[in-house]
């Protein structure tokens, strides 16, 4: 039982037990190739991949069991479920628990001991994962520009409020409270389901009705003062975390199944996922990465949290341990700023606790080499600590930590607590997706990834493994989102004009603060910059198609495919500084083949490709020291530190 403990902690640094929250949120689920079928290039077909077991698993295997030792695992399937397979799966000893048919996944329980003989099933079985636990990870609208664009103007001279309505996100979490006055008007919540076994959708743990307040949490019962981001946006409430707030993997993967399913007839265009865990193996097969990239290729934002493990025990910086479906190349994925209580942008930081990239899932070929993923992750970063929002009634976590109760309403139904986490940071941005989307319904994932991230802040002093393009910043993001044409497809021409008048200047003014926009967007292992992103129509916004496909890495040539236009645009080669100017005028401090390289050698004979790099004084690049430790989330799973790690 994996119990991760949420980063959702107190302002004051809680206990472990009171962020076991933020790590139920973030969890890895077994992915499938959904991008093929849209045109775009598919997943290698596993890479070469020599194990069709998760490395975990594997791990698992190697240890001393007992004979009748049972396990719990995901199947991803390729096609439907052959005879012989069906028969396998309702033997004595197999306990199927769910079928997932929109996501071609299985869910079962089995003797170990049987495990090597269900991957022989070679025609259908693609991957086999184990069947994780999760865990949740844990002045907003003014400090991130919400509330000054809630007054819009059509071109056709109309008034109206930006505020997410006609947009509904689905909040897979804990459960929501749906008598708090947050969410207390007539179909705010237009659905709850269960999926945990216990038949129930409040909110006895506390985290998912703080997260959907964070989204979408209605203004008016507190004047404005703690209102959601998108606060008239509805809400789907779909319950994977119990009264605990632990879930497992395929409660999960049920939910996202029955969300394909349902999409259309409640609206979804949003999916929060302040949930996560380890993320062990690539994205190409972790079940959680598999089926957002299905959700995201069926039209849907999916807003992932980073994690909380950016700090070791001995509180130096960790990186490599962003969570699962956090390492998913087309989630949204967050990071946790610290606003430091005010709402003036000038000395906002990444918090410490926030999880730094790169993704460090992995898998393993014939010649038992490791093959990383090292995606370049968070995407952003947004504020996250200490959040005051929303407090169910009677929670586990204000009861087991009184210290989080924020005192500012007696009414029970009023209650605000705080929390501090991603997982408070993955809602803001769901709440911004929401506004892109109500004021330009047409954009498509990639689209509203390309709006958040090009006219985010660079924070000074924060590289991009740790805030990504930058702090989000919905001003700017909803000016480029009105130019955006509407009109735009997949078949749409490459290099077609992409907005509806000039490029807007690219800074914002926030909350007092002046600055300039990152003016570039994450690739994956690079990124790209320059004016052509949002003036010419790229092959890589339409659905279907992974944002960062038909780029060579490494060098800037492109593959020549026509997915992403030359002209005008720069990739990069190495990670970015991040010292508060655009990504255009920003150092590399390091080029991506020594981090991100497999089997990298160091000037001093350290490897990084075990995923662990010695030595706390390896400095890379010109002098930026990447601290302190890349961790190899398998060997936190190894050595059982899976309650509190790397807090």
């Amino acid at each position: 039982m994996m119990k991760r403990i949420p980063r959702t902690q107190p302002y004051n640094r809680l206990p472990a037990l009171a962020l076991a929250l933020a790590l139920t949120a973030l969890f890895a689920l077994p992915r499938l190739d959904a991008a093929h079928a849209a045109g775009a290039p598919n997943r290698e077909k596993n890479d070469a991949r020599a194990d069709k077991l998760s490395p975990d698993l594997r791990e698992k295997l190697r240890g001393g069991r007992t004979a009748q030792e049972k396990v719990e695992v995901v199947l991803q399937l390729d096609g439907e479920e052959s005879g012989q397979l069906k028969s396998y799966l309702s033997r004595n000893g197999v306990h199927v628990k769910g079928r997932f048919q929109k996501l071609g996944v299985v869910a079962a329980e089995l003797p170990l001991d049987a495990i090597e003989e269900l991957a022989a099933f070679n025609a259908e079985v693609t991957s086999v994962s184990l069947d994780h636990d999760l865990t949740a990870s844990g002045h907003l609208t003014t400090t991130t520009g919400a509330a000054g664009v809630r007054s819009q103007t059509t071109t056709a001279g109309k008034t109206y409020t930006l505020d997410g309505t006609g947009v509904t996100i689905a909040v897979v979490d804990s459960g929501i409270d749906a008598t708090h006055k947050s969410f207390a008007v007539t179909k705010k919540i237009k659905i709850s389901k269960d999926f945990t076994g216990e038949n129930r959708t409040d909110d006895p743990y506390g985290h998912g009705t703080h997260v959907a307040a964070i989204a979408a949490g209605l203004g008016a019962p507190t004047s404005g003062k703690y209102e959601g981001v998108a606060p008239n946006a509805s809400l789907v409430n779909l319950r994977v975390l119990n009264r605990r707030g632990v879930g497992k993997v395929s409660q999960v993967l049920a939910a996202l199944d029955w969300l394909l399913a349902n999409r259309t007839t409640y609206g979804v265009r949003v999916v929060n996922m302040s949930i996560g865990a380890p993320a062990v193996e690539s994205y190409k097969t972790d079940p959680l990465c598999v089926a957002v990239r299905k959700l995201v290729n069926a039209g849907l934002v999916v807003v992932a949290a980073a994690g909380n493990d950016g700090k070791t025990s001995a509180g130096k910086k960790a990186y490599g341990l962003i969570h699962s479906p956090g390492v998913e190349p087309s989630a949204l994925t967050v990071g946790s700023s610290n606003t430091f209580g005010t709402d003036a942008r000038s000395d906002d930081a990444v918090t410490t606790y926030s999880s730094r990239g790169p993704t460090r899932g992995y898998y393993t070929d014939a010649a038992g080499v490791r093959h990383y993923d090292n995606l370049v992750k968070p995407d952003l970063v947004a504020p996250g600590n200490k959040i005051n929002a929303a407090e169910s009634v009677s929670n586990v976590l204000v009861t087991n930590y009184a210290q989080l109760e924020s005192n500012v309403y007696p009414t029970t139904n009023m209650k605000m607590m705080y929390l501090s986490g991603t997982s408070m940071a993955t809602p803001a941005v769901a709440g911004a997706a929401a506004l892109l989307l109500q004021v330009n319904p047409k954009l498509t994932p990639n689209m509203v990834k390309l709006a958040l991230t090009y006219t985010a802040q660079p924070l000074a002093g924060f590289n991009q493994l740790e805030q990504g393009a930058g702090q989000l910043n919905v001003e700017g993001a909803v000016r480029l989102a009105k130019l955006i044409r509407q009109d735009l497809t997949n078949s749409t021409a490459l290099g077609a004009p992409m907005l509806t008048g000039p490029a807007p200047t690219p800074q914002s003014t926030v909350a007092g603060t002046t600055f300039p926009w990152a003016q570039g967007v994450g690739f994956g292992y690079t990124y790209a910059r320059g004016t052509n992103l949002i003036t010419k129509y790229q092959k890589v916004y339409g659905t279907g198609i992974l944002l960062g496909d038909g780029i060579l890495l490494g060098d800037g040539i492109l593959l020549g495919d026509g997915i992403l236009l030359g002209d005008g645009i720069l990739l990069g080669d190495g990670i970015l500084l991040g010292d508060s100017r655009p990504w255009h005028d920003q150092p590399a401090f390091m080029p991506c083949g020594i981090l991100l390289g497999d089997g990298i050698l160091l000037g001093d004979g350290i490897l990084l490709g075990d995923g662990i790099l010695l030595g706390d004084g390896i400095l890379l690049g010109d002098g930026i020291l990447l601290g302190d430790t890349v961790i190899d989330p398998l060997r936190v799973l190894v050595n059982g530190d899976n309650t509190t790690h790397m807090r």
